[in-house]
């Protein structure tokens, strides 16, 4: 993975930041040992406390976006430089995407086959965000992502963003709040080596878990119009950052 981010195309438009979740291999010294920015968690917080603090990183030193991937292997850096043009790239009303999600299953996308599973759940949250919202997300649950500023920005305040499980449930609540988001294809490999966050019986926890916040995310953006309208900020930014 750090061979691939080392290609020019890649480093003439991003810094890169390695977020450590307190791994029990050797990450932080191989980066550090490459002259990486690397932020070391000393104990593990979980996924999505790990990339929260990355926003929080990017906010503090005003970077323009954020395009956020997996270290396994299986988002290919050929999709950096695309989702940055995205993000760039106004629609035909003038407005750019706040996100910029990397789809395994749109036109143009590379072949990714799912499990059984995981192919009910993301069929089941596309169902429920085009119901509760009038957009069809065709990959929900894609960690391959751009973000504007504004929405980093929002992810990394307190109780905005899943410390467990960011996934669904955080477009679902960005759609809801009014920020724009868009799908382009992506090229992604199946997973190598290591180990998967859902393995053993975690995917029953994580059902679980991703019904219950999508239900309380519809109550709290959808009823109760919390932070109603607050995607249609603008936001002044400096750089871009690859976290």
């Amino acid at each position: 993975m750090l061979d691939s981010l080392e290609r020019p195309e890649i480093r003439e438009i991003a810094d890169i930041l390695i977020m450590n979740d307190a791994s029990s291999d050797n990450t932080s010294w191989i980066a550090k040992r490459r002259n990486y920015k690397v932020i070391t968690h000393v104990f593990n917080l979980g996924y999505g406390s790990a990339i929260q603090l990355g926003y929080k990183y990017a906010v503090r030193r005003r970077y323009d976006y954020v395009i956020q991937m997996d270290a396994d292997g299986q988002h290919d850096v050929c999709n950096i430089p695309k989702i940055y043009e995205e993000l760039k790239t106004p629609d035909e009303n003038g407005n750019c995407p706040d996100i910029v999600l990397g789809s395994r299953f749109v036109e143009g996308s590379s072949e990714f086959r799912v499990g059984a599973l995981k192919a009910f759940a993301i069929r089941m949250f596309r169902h429920y965000i085009r119901r509760h919202t009038g957009v069809r997300i065709m990959d929900p649950t894609t960690g391959l992502q751009g973000l504007s500023f504004p929405a980093f920005l929002y992810y990394s305040k307190y109780g905005h963003f899943d410390e467990r499980y960011p996934d669904a449930n955080m477009v679902l609540q960005m759609l809801l709040l009014g920020f724009h988001i868009r799908e382009i294809p992506a090229i992604m490999h199946a997973r190598e080596t290591g180990k998967s966050m859902h393995s053993g019986l975690k995917p029953i926890g994580y059902m679980i878990h991703m019904a219950c916040s999508l239900l309380q995310i519809t109550f709290q953006y959808q009823i109760k119009k919390k932070d109603a309208g607050v995607g249609t900020q603008g936001a002044i930014s400096t750089k871009i950052s690859l976290e």
